[in-house]
């Protein structure tokens, strides 16, 4: 089901004396989503180094090293190891290597 709307938006008269209407017809149709994307929150993997959480960063030497997780309040997860040499990395104000967003930790 669809309809329109004919928005007039001006008056034109050429060179030849020829008026011309100048208008806009908007359609507004009904539209159904096959499918849909959502980030997934849940990844397995940090986003700086690629490596799986349930391994060790490159800094660490053994799986299992103290090498914890740390969230950022915009709900992105990465090795303590990683996200700590990319913040000391920034120039200015660290910023989550996702979102972009200003990197904060969660509390």
């Amino acid at each position: 089901m669809a309809f329109g709307i004919l928005i007039v938006v001006g008056l034109k008269t050429t060179w030849r004396g020829y008026f011309i209407l100048l208008f806009y017809f908007l359609v507004h149709c009904r539209w159904h989503a096959v499918s849909s994307w959502t980030w997934d929150a849940q990844d397995e993997t940090c986003g700086i180094c690629r490596m799986a959480f349930d391994g060790c960063c490159p800094d660490c030497k053994l799986p299992g090293d103290d090498c914890p997780l740390i969230w950022g309040a915009c709900n992105h997860a990465f090795h303590l190891h990683c996200i700590l040499k990319w913040v000391n990395s920034q120039s200015a104000q660290a910023h989550c290597p996702m979102c972009r967003r200003e990197w904060q930790f969660k509390e």
